[in-house]
């Protein structure tokens, strides 16, 4: 550990000692069959991509599964596992029909059977899948090969949705594993993508293995985002968990790893220095604090707005790590700066913290000291730092946190519990979302989910429900921007979720490794070679 560090500051006679080390360490690597070894941002613990919003698991379903559309890097719906679709004039009839030759990865046939159990579980789930389900959808197998969807509204976000990039993706999995609910986790994986987990090398915290798998068959159209041909250039997969970020950079840098996911933000300034390495942009994304909304006190609208008050965005994306380049100082948007939603509506009184305000609506919500649980992650350091942030923010307004330190990977299974804090419960924490999941009023995780959903927080207000159907079934650029407008002031007034700022990830990759360029939105693997 100690040499790592030293290779990362390190004079310039021992960088250069270092530099020499790594080059031959991957001389070595490259006389052996090829095998990517690359750092996750997190470990794996939930093999099921439509059971929870965690990245990881999402990155793991990439891995094994495949969806019928998939997005390029125009973030346009592009064909996957359909060889043809139409649309009729209305837009209420889809039919589809699967590329020839499809298999599971344990070589059974892949059928319509299979895509309409596993439509209809993502979209028990998934908030355009459900929003399908509103406007009237019924999925029907016509034949093994051919499907089609009726609506009885016209929705023209149906390949949108069979694409969405993130919680939930439409992946397909064998009907006797789709047709089991969504409320319970699946542990087997049967998958349709590029790849095949390897459960007998799963080393639980240290180590997740797949290895290319041989039924695959993607598109003709070579590979772009997370479109096209998904055919691995390399055949074997590891990835190496290792939280410490000094560990996981000093890895890369000496060779041992050849890509870091989401590269420590307050090491990317050294890895840009460091000529045998190249830091890449994964995507923006917006960083929260989720209150429990299902409990006192943040089932008031008025706590959630005193939490909001304390909210200095440059503070926490400052403390995230991330250089300049990398952060926004102010976003007014509950969306993406930038992204095809921009808005400022309803976002001026919250521009600059005002904690005296934060006080008196915190306690005129009928605070009175009680104890609320923080969930600090261990392991995520840039979401460790700003976790700190909050809690200084909140008990400089008298606040009495219980501060539960845990890796990210039991933070999830841990604010998937809505029982009270005595039973394991929580009232606070933090979390990130990538632009994928933030950009719209139907495709955002927390802001596109109706009353009844069982995302961690539980938000509910009706009337975000409302406006949510107006923007979806909004016939006019103009009507639709006025309906968004109307969303983001409702949502500044209810706050479902509480934005903390908007940076990029970014990912450290050394140089050997080929079409790292091509990377986009989340570790396409399989356009990788070395």
């Amino acid at each position: 550990m100690k040499n790592r560090l030293l290779c990362l500051f390190s004079t310039t006679t021992l960088a250069l000692a270092c530099t020499l080390g790594a080059a031959t360490a991957h001389a070595q690597a490259n006389t052996s069959p090829k095998t990517l070894r690359i750092v996750p941002h997190a470990d794996l613990k939930v093999l099921d991509p439509t059971f929870t919003t965690a990245y990881i698991t999402r990155n793991f379903g990439y891995m094994v599964y495949d969806t019928l559309f998939a997005m390029d890097t125009h973030s346009k719906p592009q064909p996957q596992m359909v060889e043809k679709y139409e649309a009729s004039d209305d837009k209420k009839t889809w039919t589809f029909t699967l590329l020839p030759g499809l298999k599971f990865s344990d070589g059974q046939p892949l059928t319509t059977a299979d895509v309409i159990a596993s439509l209809e579980r993502w979209s028990a789930r998934d908030n355009i899948g459900q929003a399908i389900t509103r406007a009237g959808g019924k999925w029907e197998a016509l034949d093994d090969t051919r499907f089609k969807l009726t609506l009885t509204q016209p929705f023209d976000m149906v390949l949108d949705g069979l694409a969405k990039v993130s919680s939930y993706p439409a992946f397909i999995l064998p009907k006797r594993l789709a047709s089991q609910p969504a409320t319970r986790p699946l542990t087997e994986v049967v998958g349709s993508g590029p790849y095949v987990f390897k459960r007998d090398e799963w080393v639980p915290g240290s180590k997740i293995v797949f290895e290319k798998n041989p039924h695959y068959i993607g598109p003709k159209a070579p590979a772009d985002g997370l479109a096209g041909d998904k055919t691995p250039h390399i055949g074997r997969v590891e990835w190496r968990v290792l939280p410490d970020s000094n560990s996981a950079t000093a890895a890369l840098t000496n060779g041992e790893v050849d890509m870091i996911e989401q590269a420590p933000a307050d090491y990317i300034d050294a890895l840009r220095a460091n000529k045998n390495v190249k830091i890449g942009v994964l995507e923006r994304a917006q960083g929260y604090i989720i209150l429990n909304q299902s409990m006192p006190p943040f089932d008031n609208p008025k706590a959630r707005q005193a939490i909001a008050h304390l909210v200095d965005q440059d503070k926490f994306t400052a403390a995230m790590g991330y250089p300049d380049d990398l952060r926004m100082k102010y976003c007014a948007t509950v969306f993406i700066c930038g992204g095809p939603n921009d808005s400022t509506a309803g976002a001026a009184p919250y521009a600059k913290p005002d904690p005296a305000l934060a006080k008196k609506l915190l306690a005129e919500a009928g605070y009175k000291g009680e104890k609320l649980a923080i969930l600090l992650p261990t392991d995520l350091a840039y979401l460790n730092s700003a976790t700190l942030v909050a809690i200084q923010a909140l008990q400089d307004i008298g606040v009495n946190l219980d501060i539960q330190s845990m890796d990210w990977a039991t933070l999830t299974a841990r604010r998937a519990r809505k029982e009270t804090l005595d039973k394991g419960g929580w009232n606070i924490f933090l979390s990130a979302a990538s632009e994928f999941n933030v950009d719209s009023p139907i495709s955002n995780t927390y802001l596109g989910a109706v009353c009844g959903n069982s995302l961690p927080g539980w938000p509910c207000d009706k009337k975000l429900d409302e406006l949510r159907e107006q923007w979806i079934s909004a016939t006019s650029s103009d009507e639709r921007k006025r309906v968004l407008d109307q969303f983001q002031e409702r949502v500044y007034e209810v706050f479902p979720v509480i934005s903390i700022g908007q940076y990029s990830r970014a990912f450290a990759a050394h140089n050997s490794l080929k079409h790292a360029d091509k990377i986009w939105s989340l570790p396409n693997l399989w356009v990788l070679d070395k």
